[in-house]
């Protein structure tokens, strides 16, 4: 059996930093030894290498996958971006992976906009079935695309509007309010590419360079003093994001509000998980960010759901298909 997992954890001197996306591949995982499963071969891609560079090994992440799920019938294959014949999606690499394999099983949705060898073109080799993650995940966001309870409430931040241009105008015409915050809402203010109106900053906390220890003051988002960087929303938009999220029935947040790697620029992101995780109703957090953020203030479980994808949460919140996922024969799920 093969199975495709998202194990694209990030390391620190070779030890796997965050194992959240390996902590969710067990449930898959577990279900597969528990149906009797005598060899299961799972596969993921790990960072962007160019070429075998052992800083990408997957021997860290396989120790780690080993801690928490100790069974031998589990072989965690190299990185499947060592061979450049996996982003172009080749089928005699596909056929390679399928060698020996009865069935394949897609659970990485992370990597599910991607056409690539173990994304798409294996499951045109072996029977091709959904993981439970990927399951759980186009369930969870698929509720944001039909009809949804209200109020809605679409908060975005990060450093690009053009990375979320797609979903904020898929999704934000059809919410009741939009949250702009990061760096987003400096390009917003200069020039708003959207034909509906979204709510930015009052106020934001600036920095007289981009470094952790810069000089900062809190000054009017339309105030900012020459030179001077906006590097988290202030007090008084904290307080006003937070009373425009309290009162949703159904929110999704995509995007810190600022520079929240460092602590002094954190509050605005912080406030922002806070609010969400309080709301009584429907909850989605995508995005790397907003999810490191939301687990280090400990709230994580205090939402409706935290994606694991990055682009292909994206990519599927815009409305366009991800090649992964159109690769199952009807979505079929592997517990069926």
């Amino acid at each position: 059996m093969l199975l495709r997992a998202d194990l694209n954890v990030p390391l620190e001197e070779g030890r796997v930093a965050d194992d959240t996306r390996i902590q969710a591949a067990l449930p898959t995982l577990r279900l597969l030894l528990d149906r009797g499963a005598e060899e299961i071969a799972v596969c993921s891609h790990l960072g962007r290498p160019e070429g075998r560079d052992p800083t990408f090994a997957m021997a860290p992440v396989e120790r780690r996958l080993r801690e928490l799920l100790p069974d031998r019938r589990i072989l965690v294959l190299e990185n499947t971006r060592f061979d450049e014949r996996e982003a172009k999606n080749d089928p005699l690499f596909a056929e390679e992976l399928a060698d020996g394999r009865d069935l394949y099983v897609n659970d990485a949705f992370g990597s599910a906009h991607r056409a690539h060898a173990s994304t798409e073109a294996v499951a045109r080799v072996l029977p091709a079935y959904a993981g439970l993650l990927l399951e759980r995940e186009l369930e969870a966001l698929g509720k944001l695309l039909g009809e949804v309870e209200r109020p809605f409430v679409l908060i975005s931040g990060g450093a690009k509007v053009d990375d979320k241009l797609g979903v904020l105008e898929n999704l934000g015409g059809r919410a009741d309010e939009v949250l702009i915050g990061g760096k987003m809402a400096e390009q917003i203010r200069e020039r708003n590419p959207l034909d509906f109106e979204v709510v930015l900053p009052r106020d934001v906390v600036a920095a007289s360079a981009f470094e952790s220890g810069a000089d900062t003051r809190v000054v009017p988002y339309d105030e900012l003093p020459a030179g001077w960087l906006g590097l988290d929303i202030g007090p008084q938009s904290r307080k006003d994001f937070g009373k425009r999220i309290a009162g949703a029935k159904t929110v999704f947040w995509n995007g810190p509000m600022g520079v929240f790697e460092w602590p002094r620029f954190a509050e605005g992101t912080k406030a922002v998980a806070e609010a969400v995780a309080a709301v009584d109703g429907y909850s989605v957090v995508g995005g790397a960010d907003s999810a490191r953020a939301l687990h280090e203030v400990g709230l994580a479980d205090e939402v409706s759901w935290v994606s694991t994808g990055g682009g292909a949460s994206l990519e599927l919140l815009e409305g366009k298909e991800l090649p992964g996922v159109a690769a199952i024969p009807s979505q079929e799920v592997v517990e069926c």
